[in-house]
């Protein structure tokens, strides 16, 4: 028997420490087509990524978090480690500066809304690595 659809999607972290926006990040990126992941913090996240990376096509973080790492060091250790893995990152104070975002990293300010998430997502990830959600809708209107 074939595995069902939802065992097929991508994965994708999402990294946030507000439950709120993550469980809401969550539900835009499983509408997207992914299988969410969710961590609370740095640590958390790289272990999800040394368990999963083969399997993540996406990190969804946000930048300001508890412990002495921020969204800036995950991602740019995941585009180190992980180059094929996406990334967006997300804040509603911190300012993307080019020497914090690692090499095709995307930025999106808070509050987000899904459109504004397909578009990015649209925009940073090549064809391949789109889920079927994100292929169908040709704008996000």
């Amino acid at each position: 028997m074939d595995k069902p659809l939802d065992d097929r999607r991508p994965f994708a972290l999402v990294v946030d420490d507000d439950a709120l926006i993550l469980m809401d990040a969550s539900d835009i990126l499983s509408d997207a087509g992914f299988r969410p992941l969710e961590a609370s913090n740095v640590d958390a996240a790289e272990a999800v990524l040394i368990e999963y990376a083969a399997e993540i096509t996406l990190l969804f973080t946000d930048v300001q978090m508890p412990g002495d790492r921020n969204g800036f060091d995950l991602a740019r250790l995941t585009a180190e480690r992980w180059p094929d893995i996406g990334i967006l990152i997300a804040s509603a104070v911190a300012d993307p500066h080019p020497e914090l975002m690692p090499e095709g990293a995307m930025f999106v300010r808070k509050p987000f809304s899904q459109d504004v998430i397909y578009d990015h997502l649209r925009r940073l990830l090549p064809e391949g690595k789109k889920p079927e959600p994100l292929k169908a809708k040709t704008r996000a209107h």
